[in-house]
């Protein structure tokens, strides 16, 4: 019987996330503090899905070719962390444009490769992902609040030093994450091109990039929105925080949901929750209550997504195509989709405001939930709800 590392999976997961909540919801307050527009602001933070386009692919491919999963993950984590270094002796935009791309390009790469060695480890019972990645959530709770709090009687440069603790911490569990063999039969393979020519794939591929497109604003821009209409750092870290425990509630019942639901009915609901929830943060700033429901709706709009999406990958994508096939649904949506709604987004806020900025997002969220409505259907997805191995079905 495979013995299941769960705690240090679920202490990557911790790490990786918490960095995201201290770097996500308060760098671009950094950059604000050193006099950046807002146009710099989202061309500095759309490195990180600018690099997601090749680099997870980079990585996944030489991955597959050399078997090496954990080693390459434990490579991405030190250098991530050598490159984030850089950032406490620069200061103008070009060096620090160098110095984002330096850090995305071997911090992205490592997500999509520690995905697929979950799976491996998790062998027929895929659906117990969630289980592990909740840590993550956590993890990112724990980072925003405590950013927060700190941001609201520190100065905003200790911010560095936040981000270098979870970034070693990244390196530290990477390092103690065991290496699993490729689980997957051998008469399940087929080319990556073949599987991408399915209408199904491209459909999903297509609604994840407008998913990520959908929300740029919100990574970019949203703590920028609440700190100008007055809220405080601590209830702006609340707020990403309350967010993301909607989130852990999701994946502690996604085993369930997706027996019940189904991966295509949990997808619909969450393009249709995202529709609503850009709307509501770009015209209900003044409005806590209405922000607060909006959070609420993370649970939604990133958690059933994601863990509905990325099952229907490792589905989709069997054996030795899978550190490709997250690589793909990475790159084609954090990547591609958070480039364009990033820099979208910075070219919008100061031009056309917050509130056309967010609408703007609702409609990429709409325009994905069209593609899901269309082009997968529910056959392609109910075997996903099954706990069992995932197959591929051959076309």
């Amino acid at each position: 019987m495979h013995d299941l590392p769960y705690w240090r999976l679920s202490g990557y997961y911790f790490f990786y996330f918490a960095f995201v909540g201290a770097f996500s919801p308060y760098f671009g307050l950094y950059l604000q503090s050193l006099s950046f527009s807002a146009w710099d602001i989202g061309l500095l933070m759309s490195q990180m899905q600018l690099m997601r386009l090749c680099a997870p692919y980079i990585w996944g491919a030489l991955s597959d070719r050399l078997e090496q999963r954990v080693r390459i993950v434990r490579l991405a984590a030190l250098l991530s962390l050598f490159g984030f270094l850089a950032f406490f002796v620069v200061q103008s935009f070009v060096a620090m444009l160098a110095a984002m791309a330096l850090l995305a390009f071997f911090w992205s790469a490592a997500l999509p490769l520690v995905e697929t060695v979950t799976f491996d480890h998790l062998r027929d019972k895929p659906g117990q992902y969630s289980r592990i990645r909740l840590w993550g959530s956590i993890g990112f709770i724990v980072a925003v609040m405590g950013t927060g709090a700190l941001l609201d009687s520190m100065p905003l440069p200790r911010l560095l030093w936040v981000i270098v603790g979870t970034l070693a911490g990244i390196l530290v569990c990477a390092l103690v994450v065991p290496e699993v063999a490729s689980y997957g039969s051998a008469d399940e393979q087929l080319p990556v091109a073949t599987i991408i020519r399915q209408a199904r794939v491209r459909a999903l591929f297509a609604a994840c990039f407008l998913m990520s497109a959908a929300h740029g604003s919100l990574y970019v821009f949203y703590s920028i929105h609440l700190t100008d209409h007055h809220y405080s750092k601590l209830l702006v870290g609340g707020l990403w925080s309350l967010g993301v425990l909607a989130e852990i509630g999701v994946f502690f019942f996604m085993v369930a949901m997706q027996r019940s639901l189904g991966l295509r009915v949990i997808l619909l609901i969450s393009f249709a929750a995202t529709v609503l929830r850009f709307l509501m943060i770009g015209w209900c700033i003044e409005w806590l209550a209405v922000i607060i429901l909006a959070q609420l709706l993370h649970g939604l709009t990133f958690g059933a997504y994601h863990a509905a999406a990325i099952a229907a990958v490792n589905r989709w994508f069997p054996g030795r195509c899978q550190a490709r096939g997250q690589a793909l649904y990475s790159s084609i949506s954090f990547g591609a989709g958070g480039l364009l709604g990033s820099l979208l987004s910075g070219w919008t806020w100061d031009r056309l405001g917050a509130g056309l900025t967010y609408t703007l997002s609702s409609v990429f969220a709409a325009a994905g939930l069209i593609f899901v409505v269309l082009w997968v259907k529910r056959s392609d997805l109910d075997d996903a709800c099954d706990i069992r191995p995932l197959r591929i079905a051959r076309r």
